[in-house]
Formats: C-alpha cells, structure tokens, sequence
C-alpha cells in the first residue's frame, strides 16, 4: 500500500509546504534578514552606519529630503523592472520629498549595505526616516499608491 501511494503522498507533502512557503514568506525574509544583520562584523556595521548617517540624516547634513527610499535590486530581476515607473513617480512627488536610492545586488560596493540591512530577496524596499533610521520595508512588488501611502503616514 506504501508503494501504491508513496509518491502521492509525497507530492501532496511538497505541495502543502509550497503553499505554506508563499503565504508566509514575508515572515521567512524576515527570520532570513533578522539573521544576515545578527551575523555582520563590528566592523560592517559600523563603517554602514557611518555610510549611511553620512548619507541619509538630513537632520545632520541639512539636505533638504523627507524620507528615502532604498531599492535593494538585481539586473534581470522582473519586477525590480516593474518597479522602474513606481519610483520615478515617488521621486517627482510634491507630497513628500523622497531620495530614491537604486542598490544593485551585484555591485561590489552594495555587499556591506546589503548585509547591513539584511537583503535577503529582490526587490526590497526600505524606507529611512529623515534621522536615517529604517521606518518600512517591503519584498516584492508595491504600487506607487500603497508606497506613498507608506510615506505619507510616516511623516
């Protein structure tokens, strides 16, 4: 009778994982991204929080922004692409300035940020406070209404 419906079972297992796999995955990126930023040096952490201080505290550096957003992307990432259009609106919006920051994954010089902020997926977008400090982050696809959204119940 196993060997009857060994393979069945089997495939049902995989399936039910699977699902429960895509229903939560914002929580495994988050236990993964949890864990990338537990396991960075002193030295990494430091260095981008210096970088990122230096950068993106407009109090500090008296820039004029309001808010920025960090897009963490890959080059053949699909919807990376269609996050394209999303952003350029978010950067032209007279609701709240943005400084919209592209992040390619595969830059040698994005590695510290990207353990910093514990990157674990494609496309990932953080948003930073005007102090610097991270107020929102998303995997995947958001509408250019959802992200304005975001920004706008932050300020």
């Amino acid at each position: 009778m196993l060997k009857k419906y060994g393979f069945l079972i089997i495939m049902i297992v995989f399936v039910v994982g699977l699902l429960v796999a895509v229903f939560n995955k914002d929580s495994i990126y988050n236990y993964i991204s949890h864990q990338m930023q537990e396991s960075v040096s002193e030295e990494t952490q430091f260095e981008s929080a210096k970088y990122i201080q230096q950068h993106f505290n407009y109090i500090e550096n008296s820039e004029d922004f309001d808010f920025t957003l960090l897009e963490f992307k890959s080059q053949g990432c699909t919807i990376c692409k269609q996050m394209e259009p999303v952003l350029k609106a978010v950067k032209s919006w007279d609701g709240a300035k943005t400084n919209v920051q592209v992040i390619q994954i595969m830059n040698s010089d994005s590695q510290e940020l990207m353990k910093y902020f514990g990157i674990s997926a494609v496309p990932t977008l953080i948003i930073l406070d005007k102090n610097g400090s991270e107020v929102f982050r998303k995997y995947g696809f958001i509408s250019e209404d959802e992200l304005k959204s975001q920004i706008i119940s932050k300020l």
